[in-house]
Formats: C-alpha cells, sequence, structure tokens
C-alpha cells in the first residue's frame, strides 16, 4: 500500500534524535496559542498519556498546576491523542488549606489553562477539578477537545464519605459517554471502582477507552475491570502508579521507579474480545487468509481470545461477519437470551 503522510513511528524515532526532550517548547496557557503542526495517526491506534502525582509536593494549587505542565514536557513530543490527569490534582500534595468555594474558582482557572493547553497540542485532555452544577458541587472529570472545547463532564458516583461531609455531591448513576473521533469515551474516579454500577452503566454504551483518575493506583482492580468489561483503561494517580491496560487487562505502559511522573504509549483500537469456543474452529482460515496482517493472541486457561487487525485496510468487525463470529460481549447476551427463555 501506498504510503500518503509521515509515519508516527518515524517521526518520533527522528524526533528523538534530533531534537531530545530538553528542548521541547515551553507551554502557553494563557491568550492566544499557536497549535503545533500535527502528524496524522494510524487509524488503527490512539497514543494516550497519564501523569503520576506521587512525588510532587509544593504549596499552592497554583504551583501544583505549573509544575504538572513542567512534567507534560515529558510527552507531548510524543503528541499525545489523550492526556489524562490525576483525581483533583492541583489540590493534592499541597501545604495550603483551601475553602470549598476557593478550590470550585481555582478549578475554573484551571479549565482554562488547560483548555489552551490542549488547542495548543491538539490533544483531548481529561481534567480532574471541582465543578458545580444546579447549586451542586461535584468531584469531576472534565473533557476537553483538540480544540480546548468542553465536550463532556463526568461526575463521581461514588465520593467518599469525607467528601461528602466537605459538601460534594453523588453524580447521577447514569452519565452518557463522550463521543470523539476514536469512538465513545468516559471516566470513573477512585472510591467509584469498589462499586461496579458505574462500570456497568458504561459497558451498555460501549466506550472504547474509560479514564481513571484516582487517589491511589488500583492495582488488579483496574486490571480486573478492564478485562471485565473489555475496556481500555488509562489511570492518572496521586501515587506512584499509573498504566494504560488493554481490553484483556494487560499492561501496555505505567509509571514507576524509573519513570516517576508520565507515560504515553499507543494502543490498537482495532481489535475484538471473544469466546474462544466454538470460534477457534475459524482460526486456521483466518490466518491464511489474512496472515501478518491480523493477529489472534488466545488466553488459554481462560479460553479468551483477541482479533487485533495490523493493518489500516483490514476492520475486525468485517472479519467478525465474514466468519460470524461474536465479540465475548454478544456471545454472553445470547446465552442469557437462550437461558431465560428455557427458563420460562
Amino acid at each position: 500500500m501506498k504510503k500518503t503522510g509521515i509515519s508516527r513511528r518515524n517521526f518520533i524515532r527522528n524526533a528523538a534524535i534530533t531534537t531530545g526532550m530538553a528542548s521541547i517548547p515551553s507551554f502557553g496557557i494563557s491568550g492566544n496559542v499557536n497549535p503545533v503542526e500535527r502528524v496524522p495517526s494510524s487509524n488503527l491506534e490512539v497514543w494516550i498519556a497519564g501523569i503520576s502525582q506521587m512525588w510532587i509536593r509544593t504549596d499552592t494549587a497554583e504551583s501544583m498546576t505549573e509544575i504538572i505542565f513542567e512534567k507534560l514536557k515529558e510527552v507531548v513530543s510524543f503528541r499525545p491523542d489523550f492526556v489524562c490527569l490525576p483525581e483533583l490534582f492541583p489540590f493534592q500534595n499541597i501545604s495550603k488549606n483551601y475553602s470549598l468555594k476557593e478550590m470550585l474558582s481555582i478549578s475554573d482557572k484551571v479549565l482554562e489553562q488547560f483548555s489552551a493547553f490542549s488547542k495548543k497540542y491538539q490533544c483531548y485532555t481529561v481534567c480532574p477539578v471541582y465543578t458545580s452544577a444546579d447549586g451542586k458541587i461535584y468531584n469531576s472529570s472534565v473533557f476537553l477537545n483538540r480544540q480546548g472545547k468542553r465536550i463532556g463532564v463526568y461526575n463521581k458516583i461514588h465520593p467518599t464519605e469525607s467528601e461528602i461531609e466537605m459538601g460534594i455531591a453523588s453524580g447521577a448513576l447514569f452519565q452518557p459517554v463522550i463521543e470523539t473521533e476514536y469512538g465513545p469515551v468516559g471516566s470513573q474516579i477512585c472510591f467509584d471502582i469498589n462499586w461496579n454500577d458505574g462500570w456497568a452503566m458504561l459497558q451498555k454504551q460501549n466506550p472504547k477507552i474509560v479514564f481513571w483518575p484516582s487517589a491511589y493506583d488500583g492495582g488488579k482492580m483496574i486490571i480486573s475491570k478492564a478485562w471485565t468489561h473489555q475496556f481500555i483503561i488509562a489511570t492518572a494517580t496521586n501515587q506512584n502508579n499509573s498504566k494504560l491496560c488493554d481490553i484483556s487487562g494487560d499492561i501496555i505502559a505505567q509509571t514507576g521507579i524509573w519513570n516517576k511522573y508520565a507515560f504515553c504509549a499507543p494502543v490498537n483500537l482495532e481489535k475484538a474480545f471473544i469466546h474462544v469456543w466454538p470460534y477457534v474452529k475459524s482460526f486456521p482460515d483466518i490466518e491464511k487468509k489474512y496472515g501478518r496482517k491480523v493477529k489472534l493472541s488466545i488466553y488459554h486457561e481462560e479460553q479468551w481470545a483477541i482479533i487485533e487487525s495490523l493493518s489500516p485496510e483490514i476492520f475486525v468487525k468485517d472479519i467478525l461477519k465474514e466468519f460470524e463470529i461474536r465479540t465475548m460481549a454478544d456471545h454472553i447476551l445470547s446465552g442469557e437470551v437462550a437461558q431465560d427463555k428455557a427458563r420460562t
């Protein structure tokens, strides 16, 4: 196939060789901004960045926000499509105490700054701050698009008891996903992970990616949510570990001792999570027809499989239709329908 543009992989390689991380320009976070030139991305992959706040300490919300901008210099050379920030990051790991009213006012200013950031770097930003609506105050994930426009808000469904005592309201049990060119995306926040209602609510809307800003890193809980619901999950935390998990729960990238503050990595969206049986009977025919253009990953103990396109010309939905394969979600739903019918 004839290539029509600069590949992201070659761009990153060349940029790393010729400029290095130290020469990344500083952010313009107020006034007019000039968007950077954006490299066309593959229709197969999305680049996602997440921040870890564990090792950052300062005095005020304003100085914390400035430090977060500095840490984002580690990822902007990769031209991320999405950037996720930790839960209520301006107010974490700081020495100054603010009233809820003050934090709400600061949150508005932070959103203005990250609107400029999103516009300059032409990325979606998941900005977790306090928001207000209908006289209530929420712990929220605010979604900003590539033009810096607010396109959606998720309000934490399960705030902690201490949050409720300080005046934080519980978000609605149903909240719509946010539409992007990659498909719908959604969010859960921190303590939400201990209940399944929000995750199940999102699963019914079939998001491609779920973002989880949090005060803690979640560990195996995040991995289990990814494979249970077949979400790509990106986390950004106030703790040591922020990570990107595939729909299988496998970790694609994460922060840690050798990269304390940020990760940025690609994940392939053109894939489907299926049950092995009975569809494994079609795997030899799929491999024979598509060869290197399709990847089949089998999880033998779990009896899962993931069908993944490695070619921009091939769409997994067409393979599923051709070989009469249902996704795991459709397979389970069909089974439930048959079971209910058998009971009655």
